[in-house]
C-alpha cells in the first residue's frame, strides 16, 4: 500500500529506475512521470544505495523529536484528565503547556473527547466496544424497536427542494407555520419487519405529534399488524427514554404481555435497528425524490414500506427481505 502522500507507487518508482537504466535523461523521466527532477534523482539514488528495498514506503515520522513533550508531562496530563475531566484549555493553563499540546497528548493516548463522556461518572458513552457488538434475537417478536422520525411538512406547491432556495424564500409566507410530521416506526429485531403497514392496509402512521396517547395507540396498532403477519406475541419493546415512552406505554405493554426496555440515556445506537430504519426512510422515501405537496409524500410511504418488507435487500439478512424470515400466513 502506497504512502498516503506519495506521488508514485512502488511500481512507479521502479519504472523511474528502469527508464534511467535504459538511458533516459532524468528531465525526460520527470516529464513523462509527472514528477519533479528532484523526485527522479531521489529514487535513482536510493535504488543505487539500497536496491529494490529502497523503493518501499517509509514512515514519515522523524528519527528524532527533540521538542516532543517529556513523558513525565504526558503522564501528568493523562492523570489530571482522568481525575478532573477538564478540557485542554484548563489543563494547559494548569500545567503551563499549550492547549494544543494537551490535545495532541490526549489523542496520542487514545483518550475520548469530553463530549463523549458522562459528565458525572466520566464513563465513555459513545463509540465504546460494548456497543459495537452486533446482536440479533433468535425469533420474531422477541424484541421490537420503537422510535419516531420527525420531518418537516411540505407546503402546497413544493418546498425548497422543488422550487430552489431562492424562489422558496421569495414566495414563503412566514406568518404561516408549516409544522412537522411524526413518522412512528416499529421494527422487529429478528426479521427487520417494519410497521407502518403495507399498501392497501390501514392508513400509514404519519401522526400529528409524539405524545403519550399517540404513541400508545401506535403500539396497539403495530402489535395487531405483527399478529396478522404471524408474529403472535411481542415479548419486549425497546425505546429511548422519552416521557411518552416511559410512562404512557405501560398499560399497552401490560396488555400485550411485553416487557419494556430502555436504552442508556444519550446512546441512540443501542436502539440502532430502528434508527437505521429512520435513516433509510429519509434517504429512500422522504428525500429520494422531489414532492410538490405533503399529501403526495405521505401517499408514497405505504408503497415504500411494502417494498421494504417484501422486496428490498437487507445486508444483515443475507440479501433477503424481512418477509423471508416469517412463517407463511
Amino acid at each position: 500500500m502506497a504512502h498516503a502522500n506519495a506521488r508514485t507507487t512502488v511500481h512507479g518508482r521502479l519504472l523511474i529506475v528502469q527508464r534511467h537504466q535504459q538511458g533516459w535523461r532524468q528531465a525526460h523521466i520527470a516529464v513523462a512521470m509527472g514528477v519533479s527532477r528532484k523526485c527522479v534523482r531521489t529514487w535513482v539514488a536510493r535504488y543505487a544505495a539500497e536496491g529494490i528495498e529502497g523503493l518501499q514506503d517509509r514512515s514519515s515520522r522523524p528519527h528524532h523529536s527533540p521538542t516532543r513533550t517529556p513523558a513525565e508531562v504526558e503522564a501528568r496530563i493523562v492523570d489530571l484528565r482522568a481525575r478532573q475531566r477538564r478540557g485542554p484549555d484548563a489543563l494547559g493553563a494548569q500545567l503551563g503547556v499549550p492547549a494544543r499540546t494537551v490535545s495532541r497528548v490526549l489523542a496520542r493516548h487514545g483518550i475520548a473527547h469530553l463530549s463523549a463522556l458522562d459528565p458525572m461518572t466520566g464513563a465513555v458513552l459513545r463509540s465504546s466496544k460494548t456497543t459495537a457488538v452486533r446482536y440479533e434475537r433468535e425469533r420474531p417478536g422477541e424484541l421490537v424497536h420503537m422510535d419516531v422520525k420527525k420531518i418537516g411538512r411540505i407546503p402546497d406547491g413544493g418546498g425548497w427542494r422543488a422550487l430552489g432556495r431562492a424562489d422558496r424564500e421569495r414566495t414563503r409566507d412566514r406568518s404561516t407555520k408549516i409544522g412537522y410530521d411524526y413518522v412512528h416506526s416499529l421494527v422487529d429485531d429478528h426479521s427487520r419487519l417494519a410497521y407502518p403497514p403495507r399498501a392497501g392496509g390501514t392508513p400509514t402512521e404519519i401522526l400529528p405529534d409524539e405524545k403519550g396517547p399517540t404513541c400508545a395507540g401506535f403500539l396497539t396498532r403495530a402489535a395487531a399488524y405483527f399478529a396478522a403477519c404471524g408474529i403472535a406475541r411481542i415479548e419486549r419493546v425497546m425505546t429511548d427514554n422519552a416521557w411518552a415512552y416511559r410512562w404512557s406505554l405501560r398499560e399497552v405493554c401490560a396488555a400485550l404481555g411485553a416487557k419494556q426496555k430502555f436504552i442508556r440515556p444519550h446512546c441512540p445506537w443501542q436502539n440502532g435497528k430502528v434508527e437505521r430504519l429512520n435513516r433509510t426512510l429519509a434517504t429512500e422515501w422522504a428525500y429520494r425524490q422531489v414532492f410538490t405537496s405533503n399529501a403526495e409524500r405521505a401517499a408514497a410511504l405505504a408503497p415504500w414500506i411494502e417494498h421494504y418488507n417484501t422486496r428490498r435487500r437487507h445486508s444483515a439478512l443475507g440479501g433477503l427481505p424481512p418477509i423471508s424470515r416469517l412463517a407463511p400466513t
